[in-house]
């Protein structure tokens, strides 16, 4: 049965920090790449930050570029986001992914992040 659990998510206010994680299950999680993203009532799910399956490549949404870092401990089957100096704007639910090279997706069920005072 394969798994992926969100967690980490919560309340913090402006300029504080967050440490996401996604423990997966029930796949070759080193085979797939990972990534999050986040999505707001209404809106688009975009992608946040991506990893490849080594852990060789990143990516970021721009405006998260330079607050963010995605990481990965195979051995753990776990992906993490960092995240800092976060903003208002940040407040989503945010889900992390996994995707194989032959098309094989997967997601967690997201955990919702709100930036406030």
């Amino acid at each position: 049965q394969v798994q992926l659990v969100e967690s980490g998510g919560g309340l913090v206010q402006p300029g504080g920090s967050l440490r996401l994680s996604c423990a997966a299950s029930g796949f070759t999680f080193s085979r797939y790449a990972m990534s999050w993203y986040r999505q707001v009532l209404g809106k688009e799910r975009e992608l946040v930050a991506a990893i490849t399956s080594a852990g060789g490549t990143t990516n970021y949404l721009d405006s998260m570029k330079g607050r963010s870092t995605i990481s990965r401990d195979n051995a753990k089957k776990t992906v993490y986001l960092q995240m800092n100096s976060l903003k208002p704007e940040d407040t989503a639910v945010y889900f992390c992914k996994a995707a194989s090279n032959w098309g094989t997706n997967y997601w967690g069920q997201g955990t919702q992040v709100t930036v406030s005072s």
